[in-house]
């Protein structure tokens, strides 16, 4: 099938790669514009522009859909499909219309749970045992149209958001796949959405990365789990901030961010105590808890408290 793909992170680089070797034509690929990034501000491609060009796909970055210039493009190139994952942008109604079955979103929720932007990270912070990618049919709300197809998950106790993500775009990648077929076949069925089942998962800020220990131990560790790789969860301990990458549940009792024990590293919570595995003080790296602990010299556990 002659596809368009519109996609910019890491996320959709495995949906597009699948659609190319599964030996459709890739007539082009849309992507956010580069940006600077790091310390010296380089100007960085986004991966899907990288992955585009190591096969030779021409790559559109445009700014904007308003002017009728990306449309212009868009016709020129003719796609069957349009298929987006992860652009970043709103597709006017004209080029919603264009291509012959439409433009497919690979959406990584169980639509109409978690619309937006971060349904990823909103599902591991509310504890959910499971999640999913959904190939719906756009139209011009925001994660509003038709399902196509839909993928299941499961969520493990100690899985972080940053490794869900991983998993979910490979499973995406399998997903568009199989709807590119049943597209080609005319076998392709449509669900409504379910408006009053739906919410929404907003953009993560770095507001929400202060922890509350007064929170059971569950909801300390869905947050450190949710917010990984960022903006990270963190907490203050002998007035620095920490980031804390990693935790489980642990055993123990006692005051709201009281540390219980140094080894291993096991801090109370409201109800119940989680213990950090992994954790950033400021203006270092990343370490093991047991290495920090290291560099904590006559220090007890009583002498500690998280805020």
């Amino acid at each position: 099938m002659k596809i368009v793909f519109m996609g910019t992170p890491d996320f959709a680089v495995p949906c597009l790669e699948a659609l190319i070797k599964d030996g459709n034509e890739l007539a082009g690929v849309f992507t956010q514009p580069d940006k600077p990034k790091g310390r010296g501000y380089t100007l960085t491609p986004p991966p899907v522009k990288v992955c585009a060009q190591k096969y030779g796909i021409q790559v559109f970055q445009p700014d904007t859909f308003k002017d009728g210039t990306a449309l212009e493009i868009l016709k020129g190139l003719a796609p069957e499909l349009i298929v987006v994952v992860a652009y970043g942008k709103l597709l006017p109604k004209d080029v919603l219309e264009l291509p012959k079955y439409g433009c497919i979103n690979v959406h990584a929720s169980l639509l109409p749970e978690y619309r937006g932007a971060a349904p990823i990270q909103w599902a591991v912070l509310d504890g959910r045992k499971k999640t999913g990618v959904t190939a719906m049919l756009m139209d011009v709300g925001l994660d509003t149209g038709d399902m196509l197809l839909k993928a299941e998950t499961e969520i493990s106790e100690n899985e972080t958001a940053s490794e869900l993500h991983d998993k979910l775009s490979l499973l995406g990648a399998e997903l568009i796949t199989k709807v590119v077929h049943l597209a080609e076949e005319g076998r392709l069925e449509r669900e409504k959405q379910d408006d009053s089942l739906s919410c929404y998962a907003s953009m993560l800020t770095k507001e929400m990365s202060a922890i509350d220990f007064t929170k059971s131990a569950q909801q300390v560790h869905n947050k450190v789990r949710g917010l990984n790789s960022w903006p990270s969860a963190s907490a203050v301990l002998n007035n620095k901030r920490i980031k804390i990458h990693r935790t489980v549940i642990a055993k123990g009792n006692g005051d709201a961010g009281q540390v219980l024990s140094l080894s291993p590293l096991i801090v109370a919570c409201g109800e119940g105590a989680v213990e950090i595995l992994e954790l950033q003080p400021e203006g270092k790296k990343k370490m093991s808890a047991q290495a920090f602990v290291n560099g904590l010299h006559n220090v007890s556990a009583e002498e500690l408290k998280f805020s």
